[in-house]
């Protein structure tokens, strides 16, 4: 049974919502879907128009998450986006005249924003009454051009670690009082508008990526999978016409799966399952291995459960490092 759909990467909403009937149509007759399965389709606010989003939902889609990034023009323009604010929020209005459950994202700790900037910006965010918000900090990562900008001494104001953790603290605090309490690391809902599809990856399950460079795991005759699809569109493409398969198979070993139940399940507010982990490791879980991380503040554990404080998801990376080396 399928749980949920995810239309996203590039700009989905550029597809013919007849497009999008026809790969859903596909999908119930090949795999059958749950009566309450979610289907998201991302969004930039460039490409939303009212009759194309009534087109998606007669289409099946359920569910729009929208690219916003920021509500204010001048950090638009510094993240290389191509809309405006003004844009961004009419995108939203029409996403939920359309929609009965409609997200956005934001990013926050970006060049010289002070944490009243960012507060103001974010109730904005909340005021517009959606019933989900994605909001990441900003990172550079290699081989990005903001990391090629940094490297060169530009990018200046970038948020020191302090004031990083100053701004995700009030994030939280903003968002519980609004009641979009946060349910993983980046993303807040409201009661029972959590993602689902996101779930699913955040818990180690199972999900199948189709397209070029997508990935997925799969469970096959109680083997799990790791698969990835070739890169190229072209080449994928030729595959597909040609009945080739265009993706890789590799079999998981437990410890590396439990290693990436690690790395995503602790993301999740509500942590990861001891039981699970015993299964995944095939060995006993010795949790007095970490009573350090306890006594630090980082983790909380009990017999059934173990998840991240409020301090452990700051030093997120560095916890699972020490529960990963401290359990296998």
């Amino acid at each position: 049974m399928v749980d949920s759909v995810f239309f996203g990467g590039g700009t989905p909403s550029l597809m013919h919502p007849d497009i999008v009937a026809a790969i859903l149509s596909r999908i119930r007759q090949h795999w059958g879907p749950r009566n309450s399965w979610e289907v998201t389709l991302e969004a930039n606010p460039s490409s939303v128009e009212a009759g194309r989003f009534s087109g998606y939902r007669d289409a099946g889609v359920n569910r729009v998450s929208v690219g916003v990034q920021s509500l204010q023009d001048d950090a638009l323009r510094a993240l290389g986006r191509l809309h405006s604010a003004a844009e961004a929020k009419e995108a939203i209005d029409v996403a939920q005249s359309v929609f009965g459950r409609v997200s956005f994202d934001l990013i926050y700790a970006r060049q010289d924003q002070t944490p009243d900037a960012w507060a103001s910006e974010l109730r904005d965010a909340l005021q517009m009454g959606t019933d989900h918000l994605s909001l990441y900090q900003l990172t550079i990562e290699p081989g990005t051009p903001f990391h090629a900008r940094k490297t060169a001494g530009g990018l200046k104001g970038l948020p020191s670690e302090e004031r990083s953790v100053a701004l995700y603290d009030l994030t939280q605090e903003l968002c519980e009082a609004a009641g979009l309490a946060a349910y993983e690391v980046s993303n807040h809902a409201r009661a029972d508008a959590e993602s689902i599809h996101n779930c699913i990856y955040w818990r180690a399950g199972d999900y199948l990526g189709i397209g070029p460079g997508a990935h997925g795991r799969l469970t096959l005759g109680g083997i799990r999978f790791a698969i990835e699809s070739v890169s190229a569109p072209g080449k994928w493409l030729d595959m597909v016409h040609r009945s080739d398969a265009p993706d890789t198979r590799a079999a998981l070993s437990g410890e590396e799966m439990a290693d990436e139940y690690l790395l995503m399940g602790l993301r999740m507010y509500d942590g990861i399952s001891v039981a699970r982990l015993k299964h995944l490791l095939g060995n006993e879980i010795r949790l007095h291995r970490l009573q350090n991380l306890v006594n630090l503040g980082l983790i909380e554990v009990d017999p059934i459960r173990i998840k991240a404080t409020s301090a452990g998801r700051l030093l997120l990376n560095s916890v699972i490092s020490e529960i990963s080396t401290a359990l296998t």
